[in-house]
């Protein structure tokens, strides 16, 4: 517009004079330019130069700042993980491993998400703790810390993958407690040959389930409510550990008080040894490292669940 209202240019040979300007191409003029022309292209000039320094350091400043937050947020997510203790390494972030994660960061627990798609690690919460690897990696599942973890999901798209998984994990920490996934019957067996504790069929879990939504309906519909952890119920199932320290060690079902004091349902005690005992009697010693598998209120629970964990609490 400058070139054509101040030399009385064409349209076109306007526009080309600003491109070849703009470009720095150094053509000569389209046409001679007056004083008033000269003194037009000089700002135009200025003003182009200025803004292409002004562009190319802003996707400067925008790069470095992207690689910036990509190398200390690495960094302080790689610390988070060295100072991981008894936690758990989930390792797939599929629908399997996603619903994993879910669970355990609303109970929460500490744990570690390892995945090497891209399109899996989006897809996650930005709060967890993800390291971008091969699962069945030895170097990965070091960086994981499984050797001070307390649990493993192999929880992988493929039963191979999930078997050499396991086998690598078992490896590294023969104590530590490995739940895998199985697409195919027939991997069960390789599972638990390779070290899984307890291996998960989803298929077979589904179908289980919808047989059972057939014979027993109103079963299902109480386990649903007393494992729903929406905070819509107010009855749970919950297993709480007794701590060696504990106040309830030594006491019996019926002394503790467990029952009268938080209206809690003592179903089973898993003992230290393996055994359980199902429905126990007042009579029954509660022992140190004991499970009691109990159903109450979430808050009585909770109440419960500290003092099973408390030294010095004092007897209820």
């Amino acid at each position: 517009m400058g070139f054509h209202y101040i030399e009385h240019w064409s349209w076109f040979d306007s526009f080309y004079m600003v491109v070849i300007t703009m470009s720095t191409i150094g053509y000569q003029e389209v046409h001679p330019l007056s004083h008033a022309g000269r003194v037009f292209n000089v700002v135009l000039i200025t003003a182009g130069v200025s803004l292409v320094f002004l562009m190319i350091g802003a996707l400067t400043q925008a790069l470095l700042e992207f690689e910036l937050v990509k190398v200390f947020g690495r960094r302080r997510m790689e610390r988070d993980i060295a100072s991981l203790k008894d936690h758990y390494i989930i390792c797939g972030a599929g629908r399997v491993g996603h619903s994993v994660a879910n669970e355990l960061a609303r109970k929460p627990c500490p744990f570690v998400i390892i995945e090497n798609a891209e399109a899996s690690i989006e897809a996650l919460d930005a709060k967890w703790l993800v390291l971008v690897g091969d699962a069945a990696s030895e170097k990965t599942l070091r960086e994981a810390g499984i050797d001070r973890a307390a649990g493993l999901v192999a929880a992988t798209t493929t039963d191979a993958t999930n078997i050499y998984t396991v086998l690598t994990a078992r490896s590294l920490n023969p104590h530590l407690k490995i739940i895998a996934r199985a697409s195919e019957v027939a991997a069960e067996k390789h599972l638990k040959t390779a070290g899984a504790d307890t291996v998960i069929s989803p298929y077979a879990a589904a179908g289980h389930r919808i047989a059972q939504s057939f014979l027993r309906p109103n079963l299902l519909d109480f386990l649903d409510i007393t494992s729903d952890r929406s905070g819509t119920f107010q009855m749970l199932i919950e297993e709480i550990k007794i701590a060696a320290r504990s106040s309830l060690v030594g006491a019996t079902v019926g002394t503790s008080g467990i029952h009268h004091k938080f209206g809690i349902m003592i179903l089973a005690i898993r003992h230290a040894d393996g055994s359980t005992r199902f429905n126990p009697q007042a009579h029954e010693v509660i022992g140190a490292e004991d499970c009691l598998i109990a159903m109450g209120e979430t808050a009585q629970l909770g109440r419960l669940e500290s003092l099973a964990a408390s030294a010095s609490a004092t007897r209820p």
